[in-house]
């Protein structure tokens, strides 16, 4: 059984349907890929696996290790395993990098009914994360976000992936707008934490990361469904032909 299961999903934002019948299963220990051109619906997704309050599921289920969290808030799902990394990470002057790292574990202990992390073991977690990912010692007293340029923004990112090793990490384009260095660091951290204990689900509508980071199955989503599954050589397909051939069989099967 899959950790991340979503069955016959629909979800409407301001009245309009996105999803429409989405069914989407995503392993532990498995990097899965979700493809698609703007506007299919790949951030809805990625927004309703975690309970974004401005979304509205109108019908279907996500269910996470057996547990049925279709109506979940965002911190229940975050404290029972999910993650995701967003496309465009918010500032928040005043909090620095160290204060929200040491909360979000602090927040992820109590959950499991564990006391706070002592001061020196933060400090020796957040250390050796922030090595794992080429993260400048110095990042840890700045405002999160503040001031960061896009690439330091997605490594905080993977820096959260680091310290919290979720069940199931959901990167909303974490390659957007990304330089080559930037892409590269990304990519390396998402190779580092994926694994027996962790699953991914990669949502992109690029595939320069796919080349740094090899899928084991490629999903592509169409007018708010999956429509086409397969394993990496699907992205090569996609990187060929582009999404005119998936439109085209859409068409052909309704």
């Amino acid at each position: 059984m899959a950790e991340l299961e979503i069955r016959n999903l629909h979800v409407s934002a301001e009245g309009k349907g996105i999803l429409k019948g989405l069914d989407l299963d995503v392993e532990k220990g498995r990097i899965h890929a979700l493809m698609g051109p703007n506007g299919s619906g790949k951030s809805t997704l990625a927004n309703a696996i975690m309970g974004h309050p401005a979304l509205e599921v109108t019908e279907g289920t996500i269910h996470f290790q057996g547990e049925d969290v279709t109506e979940a808030a965002p911190e229940e799902r975050s404290r029972a395993g999910l993650f995701m990394a967003f496309q465009y990470p918010v500032a928040i002057p005043g909090v620095t990098v160290s204060k929200y790292l040491r909360m979000i574990v602090n927040a992820h202990r109590d959950a499991q009914g564990e006391d706070e992390i002592k001061i020196k073991d933060f400090a020796r977690l957040a250390q050796e994360a922030m090595a794992l990912v080429n993260i400048p010692k110095d990042f840890s007293s700045r405002y999160l976000n503040e001031g960061f340029s896009g690439g330091e923004k997605k490594r905080m990112e993977i820096l959260q992936l680091a310290m919290l090793q979720p069940e199931i990490a959901v990167l909303d384009e974490t390659d957007s707008g990304l330089d080559i260095d930037a892409l590269a660091t990304v990519a390396e951290g998402v190779n580092k934490f994926a694994g027996p204990d962790m699953g991914v689900l990669i949502i992109t509508h690029y595939q320069r990361i796919l080349h740094l980071v090899k899928p084991d199955f490629v999903h592509v989503m169409y007018e708010g469904r999956i429509v086409k599954e397969g394993g990496p050589e699907l992205v090569e397909q996609l990187e060929a032909r582009g999404y005119g051939w998936i439109r085209e069989e859409v068409e052909a099967a309704a």
